[in-house]
């Protein structure tokens, strides 16, 4: 019934208590959930996850703000997204300026646009979709995105935190937005505001768990298993059931990520 488009199941938090995290998921009605990839690194063990259970997915990816781990090239990235029918995505990729820790965007942040762009045009050779992370980099995101020709690959707006302009923008060149538990929050009006004015039809739920768990669980561990919530939140701000909240966004996530 449900589909979790993005957690980091390979994260300590989570996959030390993954039996108990892959029952909580069926006792939830949870039928997939995407792990998505954040190094190099990881991914290894984000495939792994995938392979070894059905219900679960990956992406390959480096996120934007992680530093000093290793800098994959078009290649690399485009080996690895086809070594696996279970890797349905390219990222988490984009950019992230919020803790610029006095660096210049223009100076000193080119290494990250430059990491987007790899990504960018190695979806498009594959052929599979981006997970997109923005934060505090909204216009230089669309931007990237516009100069790569990144609608050719399509993909996901992921934990969306922007402004309707911004959602209505990535709309426009193809991509999905996905909302996390934030939409729950009590002072997380103007994003409810965002996502009433958007396409039921272009929307997916996700829960960036471990993080950002959805009201009631605020403050704790987040898990697959509570995206229900999230769905819930979603389906109040757009005035439909959660059945059928449920039933588009899992419509939305297969098509996008081309899943069974």
């Amino acid at each position: 019934m449900f589909i979790d488009s993005h957690c980091h199941l390979s994260f300590p938090e989570l996959h030390a208590q993954l039996p108990e995290i892959l029952q909580a998921m069926q006792a939830a009605q949870v039928e997939q959930a995407i792990c998505i990839c954040t190094t190099m690194e990881e991914f290894p063990q984000v495939l792994g996850l995938a392979t070894a259970h059905e219900q679960l997915w990956a992406s390959v990816g480096v996120h934007p703000d992680n530093e000093d781990v290793h800098e994959p090239s078009v290649d690399e990235l485009v080996r690895a997204a086809s070594s696996s029918a279970k890797i349905v995505a390219i990222g988490e990729t984009g950019l992230d300026y919020y803790r610029l820790n006095g660096r210049s965007i223009e100076a000193d942040m080119g290494w990250q646009r430059e990491r987007f762009r790899t990504h960018i045009r190695a979806a498009k050779l594959v052929g599979k979709p981006l997970v997109i992370h923005t934060r505090s980099s909204a216009a230089d995101t669309l931007k990237v995105l516009d100069e790569e020709g990144g609608e050719q690959a399509g993909g996901v707006f992921h934990c969306f935190t922007e402004t309707v302009d911004i959602a209505l923008a990535a709309i426009e060149r193809g991509f999905y937005i996905s909302f996390s538990g934030i939409l729950s929050f009590k002072n997380a009006q103007a994003l409810r505001d965002v996502a009433a004015a958007l396409p039921l039809e272009r929307l997916l739920i996700e829960t960036d768990s471990p993080y950002l768990a959805p009201v009631p669980y605020r403050g704790r561990t987040n898990s697959p298993a509570y995206v229900p919530h999230v769905a819930a939140a979603l389906a109040e701000v757009k005035g439909v059931s959660v059945a059928e909240l449920a039933a588009q966004t899992t419509a939305n996530c297969r098509r996008l990520f081309s899943l069974p």
